[in-house]
């Protein structure tokens, strides 16, 4: 099964952004080690249109699937104690089989500016919107797991739209190799550096020499790498988390009592909620046959990490509609990318990231939701990065864009102004 994709074949019009930076981003100092992760001088392949389009009969196997499911027995009155309750997947699954429309759902998704393109081999899809504005600040939106670019598609206009300062963003989404419609990497070592020496490829050869970079997530730890290997290319990173390595890279005599309670917390964490992760890292070829092979086990498996990660008052769809949910299942099933995205946590294992020499100097906001997995002190973030800000939300969880894209992007403007000159 293969989303059937169509290209006009004509590449599109895509102008420098009005915010220039006097970087070279060819220069040594901007390409920092990163030449064996990510050649300069490989072939440049064309930026095509793209199309979602997914085969009817695709999305019938789909349906034939979810028909012929077979549930395990629960708990009686355990909820969501055991993992994924049962009456709500179920629920969540009848209307994925007989009410929800994905065609609706891709039309919707078509309405965005999509894109393909090849670097060094790996095919990037992303979507890219230009602001609405005279003065337009590049940014890059950097999704995780298990989430996709749909993440920000409530938070994409919210930025195209000029601010009270006349600011604005042409807003870049690429999807991470491995998901979505961005190709599966074939050979190991696809970790966030390799990844993040794309992306910034990917940024100049849509003329983008300067750019600002948001990350939550693994989206985070991407945005790290670009700030540790182009320093000269990024203005600002904008982080909803801190990389979750630095738990490990801190040594504990160093810690204030306040982050030696959140190291503390990260370990329960691990202990109870954390298994997922060392079971896709360690052996995500095994989980993938029964996620690509069932869509039952698909929306088990990624719908209870929504349930756990956001904040509800135990209602998940007082957040997110079942359509919402649904869109982001179904991309991962159309285009069997569950197995592959798994591996980030493999190659991040197995293949550890680039880290810093010291503190990490690019202008850094972090903005903290206090739902999400593990909100981290001040203090710990000052180890890591130049904080000039940092806001603490009164709302929201772990996919912040998709549960509060007003207030992220809110403050993504107030971090704009400060690493960018004033509107004239």
């Amino acid at each position: 099964m293969t989303s059937q994709q169509t290209h006009s074949g004509k590449v599109p019009d895509i102008p420098p952004a009005v915010y220039t930076h006097t970087a070279d981003p060819d220069s040594e100092a901007d390409i920092c080690d990163m030449q064996s992760v990510a050649s300069d001088t490989a072939p440049v392949a064309a930026v095509e249109p793209f199309t979602i389009s997914i085969s009817p009969y695709v999305i019938e196997d789909l349906r034939e699937r979810l028909g012929r499911a077979r549930w395990p027995d629960e708990i009686s009155g355990s909820g969501w104690e055991y993992g994924t309750n049962q009456e709500y997947l179920q629920r969540l699954c009848t209307h994925w089989g007989h009410g929800f429309d994905w065609k609706e759902q891709e039309e919707q998704l078509n309405t965005f500016h999509h894109f393909r393109t090849s670097i060094d081999g790996q095919g990037l899809h992303f979507i890219q919107e230009k602001g609405n504005g005279s003065y337009r600040i590049p940014i890059l939106l950097l999704h995780g797991y298990p989430d996709s670019f749909v993440r920000f598609l409530k938070l994409i206009p919210l930025l195209t739209t000029p601010g009270p300062d006349g600011r604005c963003f042409d807003v870049i989404v690429p999807s991470m190799p491995g998901f979505g419609f961005s190709d599966r990497p074939s050979e190991p070592g696809m970790n966030t550096t390799r990844i993040a020496a794309l992306y910034a490829r990917l940024m100049k050869k849509l003329g983008y020499p300067a750019y600002m970079v948001h990350g939550g997530d693994w989206g985070s730890s991407i945005a790290e790498q670009l700030a540790i290997g182009f320093p000269k290319n990024v203005l600002g990173i904008h982080l909803t988390d801190i990389p979750y390595t630095h738990l490990f890279t801190v040594k504990q005599e160093e810690l204030t009592d306040v982050e030696k309670k959140y190291g503390q917390a990260a370990m329960k964490w691990q202990k109870e909620e954390g298994a997922y992760a060392m079971l896709q890292g360690t052996k995500p070829q095994t989980l993938a046959y029964a996620v690509n092979d069932s869509p039952v086990g698909l929306a088990a498996w990624i719908i209870e990490k929504f349930y756990s990660w956001t904040d509800h008052p135990g209602n998940l769809e007082k957040v997110y509609t079942q359509d919402e949910l649904l869109v982001n299942l179904t991309i991962y099933w159309v285009t069997q990318t569950a197995g592959s995205a798994f591996r980030i946590y493999y190659e991040s294992m197995h293949h550890p990231s680039k880290q810093a020499a010291g503190k990490i100097m690019t202008p850094t906001a972090i903005c903290i939701a206090p739902k999400d997995i593990l909100p981290p002190p001040r203090e710990f973030a000052g180890r890591i990065f130049h904080s000039p800000q940092w806001t603490e939300l009164p709302v929201g969880g772990h996919f912040l864009a998709m549960e509060q894209p007003q207030l992220l992007a809110e403050d993504i403007f107030r971090f704009a102004a400060t690493v960018t000159p004033p509107h004239r």
